[in-house]
């Protein structure tokens, strides 16, 4: 059953993706209430009311459940209890388990990998002695990462062709948390996809996008990928596959290493709308933001059909002195995020530069 014009959605998270979710919604409609500790964040401008408290504050999540129809969220670090005790009194999509599985690197991959999704191999690390043993088993080469919390390239750290032994010291430089190590990958390129399921179990993926990091931070994201059918098959029947698993309601990203022999390996998945699916916005009818808030309405999803060819840049920092000239440019879609700050680093922006038109 869809929601009726007018419905309230809650939205957990108070960023950009938050921000451009309420706009989504208030398009279709629908009015956003937003939970975020930080008041005046980018979502609140543009939602018509915040809850400014703690993600897991229990007063603050009875509200919420109280003034919505149905809830969501913008980031996958969304505490899984808060989640669970939301989804006692109203429906939260994506479910809880989204949050869990995604939340962890090591349950993550194991997951992938058991519903028949290939991923690099890897080994949880506890202590330098198992990371020893893990790197000897993988070349000398590796990327250690936190198991939980990492972003944007943030807690990690690359071992190319090294020794094995002599790690002292590396458990506790990274914080003396749960970390795993993740075989390197000789990829070609990355990738990713946009996919959403609906309520009634249907699903819509967007062409994928090949992604260029630096800094371990999205810097562009172009349409088309210079990848195979079989690639962007291969990606799209992945994705799927996990929404199907899951259960899902709404949008995943879900980022993939593109292999000389035209394979894919699955990276991460982010339970919610995707950076590099920004470019929809700019070149389909039905941007991420419309088709997550169409799931978990249960109204129909959209086409996920691009009309234009493109390339999305992420403005961090200083990038925002572009923006003038960027305005100047014709056939080029720009979105800042309303925050008040710049610092390196720091996402306040994107912009699409639409090319050739189907």
């Amino acid at each position: 059953m869809s929601l009726a014009p007018g419905s309230t959605i809650g939205i957990i998270g108070g960023g950009q993706l938050g921000r451009m979710l309420a706009m989504a919604a208030a398009r279709l409609g629908h009015r956003t209430i937003v939970l975020e500790p930080q008041a005046d964040c980018p979502a609140a401008q543009v939602a018509n009311l915040q809850i400014v408290a703690a993600y897991d504050d229990p007063a603050a999540l009875a509200e919420l459940a109280s003034a919505s129809t149905v809830v969501t969220y913008e980031f996958e670090n969304v505490p899984v209890a808060a989640a669970e005790t939301l989804a006692a009194r109203v429906p939260v999509y994506p479910p809880a388990r989204a949050l869990e599985v995604a939340q962890d690197r090591v349950t993550e991959k194991s997951f992938l990998n058991g519903i028949g999704i290939p991923t690099a191999q890897f080994c949880p690390i506890d202590n330098d002695e198992q990371l020893t043993v893990a790197l000897k088993k993988f070349n000398g080469s590796g990327v250690l990462k936190t198991r939980r919390l990492g972003y944007d390239g943030k807690g990690q750290r690359v071992f190319r062709n090294m020794e094995t032994g002599g790690f002292a010291g590396a458990s506790e430089a990274m914080g003396n948390v749960p970390l795993i190590l993740e075989s390197l990958v000789a990829f070609e390129r990355e990738i990713s996809v946009i996919a959403a399921r609906g309520l009634d179990g249907s699903i819509a993926a967007y062409d994928p996008a090949e992604n260029v990091h630096r800094e371990g931070i999205l810097r562009s994201s172009t349409l088309p990928a210079p990848i195979g059918p079989e690639a962007a098959a291969a990606a799209k029947e992945a994705a799927a596959k996990i929404l199907s698993a899951l259960g899902y309601v709404g949008v995943i990203g879900v980022e993939f290493f593109v292999l000389a022999d035209g394979s894919v390996l699955a990276n991460e998945m982010a339970p919610r709308v995707h950076n590099s699916g920004h470019w929809t916005e700019a070149a389909c009818a039905v941007s991420q933001f419309e088709q997550h808030i169409r799931a978990v309405a249960g109204l129909p999803l959209g086409s996920p059909a691009r009309h234009s060819d493109c390339v999305m840049e992420n403005l961090i920092g200083d990038d925002m002195q572009k923006v003038p000239a960027l305005l100047a440019e014709p056939d080029l879609m720009l979105h800042l995020y309303g925050k008040a700050q710049s610092r390196p680093g720091r996402k306040m922006g994107h912009f699409t530069r639409i090319s050739r038109r189907h």
